[in-house]
């Protein structure tokens, strides 16, 4: 008796593709960014108002999408 293991992986769905580490990681350490670009400009204060939320937000994201599989 044999398991057939192409047919689990043809019944991936849309969330499984979209929802992947490396995308998310990429995004999560993007926000970081923009979070630290906000903190540093000297224009907008309501930039620099939310550049504390907008590192937070990424560090926390970056944090749980470790945990997702590969």
């Amino acid at each position: 008796m044999s398991i057939d293991a192409t047919r689990s992986v043809a019944r991936r769905g849309v969330a499984d593709r979209v929802l992947r580490r490396g995308p998310l990681e990429a995004a999560a350490t993007a926000i970081i960014a923009a979070g630290v670009v906000m903190l540093m400009q000297p224009f907008s204060l309501t930039l620099y108002s939310w550049s504390f939320a907008t590192t937070l937000f990424g560090t926390v994201m970056f944090t749980i999408v470790s945990k997702v599989r590969a």
